[in-house]
């Protein structure tokens, strides 16, 4: 008997291995039970029920009658089944709802049948269920029961069964002999088999689970590699690369990628007549742009191809949006149809959200950096007025009083500028440049305040490589000029070094005049600071640009001096040339 109901569970584990495959099986799984999930597993649970009784056996005078139940059988006959089994499961899986509904659909079928013990059959059915659902929420934290917990569950639906066989039948020879014989074969079948069935859910899940990581840790490795492709500036070299990355990684025969009007890239089987620069002729393309939702073409009319050695026969049709509509398509060709899985479907949808998010990601960058660019222009412009008007003031003073430095000086005005207009497109010069430049300013700068103020400078050699947005040094030697020495009449002395520190270019700026106020030395290069004046826009602009061309680690550092007046200084990298020019 043992033998017998062992092997009938063998078969009824392969049905209950396939019903793990059916799409809603996993809601209950994940505890996403609502009315239609209830009422269908409860019917597939209980048909499965059903099965177990089914393929059970009839026992009469001690001895087996029958091995398959298809009809009622005769009162004095007692149905000896598995039906138990599906019962536990669904009541482990659904709750007490799923399980009482599997046990009813089971039970009732148990009484038609007829035969000693249909009532007690029938009654132990809508129990289990309710008991094993009642008993799985102290379980509800594990997604699956653990196979020896499963056992241990199993173990208590068929004594319970021997329970009410005894009781609705307490003077029955024949239920005694038949307790004794079916008793220990019928909770040693059913509790394993259940042990098993639990078992192979958590093989089946872990199995789906990893696959399904494996293909979503596959599609961001290539999101990811695909990041430096997106950012060329050339879209068919940008097909190119995203193409030949998806053919290396993927299992497919060809990859091509496309605008909205035509092909851009092509990689794989099929290259020899499957061109760059061919139109978009099919009418899965036009719907995949229009729709902006992945399609999929099984056979090789719907790729649209005329050649007749074509290896081709399915692809899979990705879309890439841009700004919510379809600017890219991807093409994964494939030799047959078959070869199209429902992972190789959803690896797909996955690629394109992803590589949709990077381009996103691409565009929001270049808008970024455009806007950044254009704020340090506006920067540059305000500073080059600010030495402008200051200088033309001065032009017209000398020409009253001395025409001939008047003269010279305009011509440094003019040759200062001139430098200038040629900065106007680059975002970072040579240090030797910029020192040119703050030597053109001092040279103005001194004539104008002559023995009232010294200027000290001489430039660096070994420095002269370095890299360094374009008048920086100048704004900061204009600060103390205009602000840090305003009321020193004579004796002022501004101390300009270049040096290297420990693989940088430290630049310092120095003067002797009333240096800052503790209101300003806190924002000072931090924000603008307002005064009738406009003290702190120079310093708030030359920080902003370091900042935004070099990195924080090249901001400004302002300081009183112990001696008097103030300090500022900033580091560059020493012969590199950071962010590229622009």
């Amino acid at each position: 008997m043992t033998y017998i109901l062992v092997q009938r569970l063998g078969l009824l584990l392969i049905l209950a291995f396939l019903m793990t495959r059916i799409p809603s099986f996993r809601s209950l799984l994940d505890r996403e039970i609502d009315a239609k999930t209830v009422i269908l597993h409860a019917m597939i649970y209980g048909l499965f029920g059903i099965a177990g009784t089914i393929s059970g056996i009839v026992i009469e005078n001690g001895q087996i009658v029958s091995q398959y139940i298809l009809s009622p059988v005769q009162d004095n006959q007692l149905i000896v089944s598995s039906s138990l089994v599906a019962t536990v499961i669904a009541g482990l899986l659904g709750g007490p709802v799923v399980g009482m509904g599997a046990g009813l659909i089971s039970g009732i079928h148990l009484y038609y049948l007829s035969g000693m013990g249909n009532i007690a059959g029938w009654i132990v059915n809508i129990l289990t269920g309710l008991l094993v659902g009642m008993t799985a929420r102290f379980f509800s934290h594990e997604r699956v029961i653990s196979p020896l917990k499963a056992l241990f569950i199993g173990i208590f639906p068929p004594i319970l069964q021997m329970g009410l066989l005894l009781i609705f039948n307490p003077h029955d020879d024949f239920i005694k002999t038949a307790v004794d014989q079916i008793s220990l074969p019928l909770v040693f079948s059913n509790s394993v088999a259940i042990a098993i069935f639990t078992a192979m859910i958590a093989a089946a899940i872990n199995e789906q689970e990893r696959e399904a990581a494996l293909e979503t840790r596959r599609a961001l490795l290539i999101a990811e590699d695909a990041l430096p492709h997106l950012k060329k500036e050339s879209q068919f070299d940008m097909a190119q690369g995203i193409a030949e990355l998806l053919f290396k990684r993927l299992k497919v025969a060809a990859v091509s990628v496309s605008n909205r009007e035509q092909v851009l890239a092509y990689v794989g089987l099929g290259s020899d007549h499957h061109k760059q620069g061919d139109p978009l002729q099919t009418r899965l393309s036009h719907e995949v742009i229009q729709t902006g939702k992945l399609k999929v073409a099984y056979s090789q009319d719907h790729i649209y191809c005329t050649h007749d050695k074509c290896p081709l026969q399915a692809a899979i049709i990705v879309p890439i949006m841009e700004s919510n509509k379809t600017s890219k398509l991807i093409k994964l060709y494939f030799r047959k149809s078959q070869h199209i899985r429902s992972v190789e479907i959803v690896l797909a949808q996955g690629l394109g959200k992803l590589l949709t998010n990077q381009l996103a990601v691409v565009q929001s960058e270049k808008l970024q950096a455009l806007i950044r660019d254009a704020e340090l222009r506006n920067l540059e412009a305000q500073i080059n007025p600010h030495f402008l008007f200051n200088t033309l003031h001065l032009i017209a003073t000398l020409f009253r009083t001395d025409p001939e430095k008047a003269r010279h000086i305009t011509v440094q005005l003019g040759s200062f500028m001139r430098f200038n207009l040629r900065l106007a497109s680059t975002s970072l010069v040579e240090l030797e440049k910029e020192c040119e430049h703050l030597q053109s300013y001092i040279e103005i700068i001194q004539a104008r305040f002559y023995g009232r103020l010294t200027i000290c400078f001489s430039p660096n050699n070994d420095c002269k490589g370095a890299m360094i947005p374009p008048s920086t040094i100048q704004p900061l030697v204009e600060n103390s000029v205009q602000h840090g020495l305003e009321n020193v009449m004579q004796g002022g002395r501004i101390d300009v070094e270049i040096r290297q520190v420990n693989g940088k270019v430290h630049i310092a700026v120095r003067d002797n005049g009333s240096g800052f106020s503790d209101i300003d030395l806190s924002l000072a290069g931090n924000s603008p600071i307002e005064s009738e004046r406009g003290g702190g826009t120079g310093l708030y602009n030359v920080n902003q640009r370091l900042i935004g061309m070099l990195g924080d680690q090249s901001r400004l550092h302002i300081r009183n001096l112990p001696s008097g007046g103030s300090e500022v200084y900033f580091e560059i990298p020493d012969n590199k040339k950071g962010r590229k020019a622009t």
